[in-house]
């Protein structure tokens, strides 16, 4: 909270791959709502409501206040539920860089985690090439563009396997169990540098390169939402 006092929502990046370093659990243990309540709720509400409270003056001069959500709701709204997840979704085996970059832009970690596709390694890590690729490039309307990729890429999976496409190998679930049985005995994960994660497998390299290339593609020609009738609604 003190690293970020002025910029609340980059603390995400910074928090995620450390929260997913720091509890190391299978996704099966993640998958339970009770854990995330009881660290919202018991540790560290003061962490929720600091990064989820509303900036500025409520417009009816009512009290700002924090979405029940952030502290008991689904995984992709639960303060620290939505980081964990990120973090294991965008990971690549022990690497936590790709995560970094996904959970710096809000419009992905906010759309990410709802797409039925995401499950899927190399469909996570080709979406995270394809916004390096636009931050690179400067792009104008960077969260638009962000949302017309989720969009395109989750309608696309509904006709197209990307499993299929670009197939994977699965997770080496011993690595995995050896990791979190060493958690007791691990140091605390570093401030200024990223953990390493579990060496469970990194993803296929040339099934990331084909979807890349698609999402590429898909992002090029995906509409971007219409703001005039947005601005034009608001000034009537």
């Amino acid at each position: 909270m003190s690293r970020f006092a002025d910029a609340r929502t980059e603390a995400d990046a910074w928090l995620a791959p450390r929260l997913h370093a720091t509890l190391r659990m299978t996704r099966a243990e993640a998958a339970r709502p009770e854990l995330w309540n009881f660290l919202a709720l018991a540790v560290a509400p003061d962490y929720v409501l600091w990064r989820h409270l509303a900036t500025g003056e409520a417009k009816d001069g009512t009290a700002k206040k924090v979405n029940t959500p952030r502290f008991a709701g689904p995984q992709d709204s639960q303060a620290f539920a939505r980081l964990w997840w990120a973090a294991e979704m965008f990971r690549d085996g022990p690497d936590y860089r790709p995560v970094e970059v996904a959970c710096g832009n809000q419009d992905m970690l906010n759309t990410v985690l709802r797409l039925d596709t995401i499950d899927h390694k190399p469909t996570a890590l080709a979406m995270v090439r394809v916004l390096e690729g636009m931050v690179r490039s400067g792009a104008t309307r960077l969260g638009d563009r962000v949302n017309a990729l989720c969009t395109a890429v989750n309608s696309a999976g509904s006709t197209l396997l990307y499993d299929v496409l670009a197939p994977d190998e699965l997770p080496d679930q011993e690595a995995l169990f050896a990791w979190i049985d060493d958690a007791e005995g691990a140091p605390p994960v570093p401030w200024d540098r990223l953990p390493d994660g579990p060496e469970d497998g990194t993803a296929r390299r040339a099934s990331v390169d084909r979807l890349t290339l698609m999402f590429q593609e898909l992002a090029d020609g995906a509409p971007l939402r219409d703001r005039s009738r947005k601005h034009a609604a608001d000034s009537a």
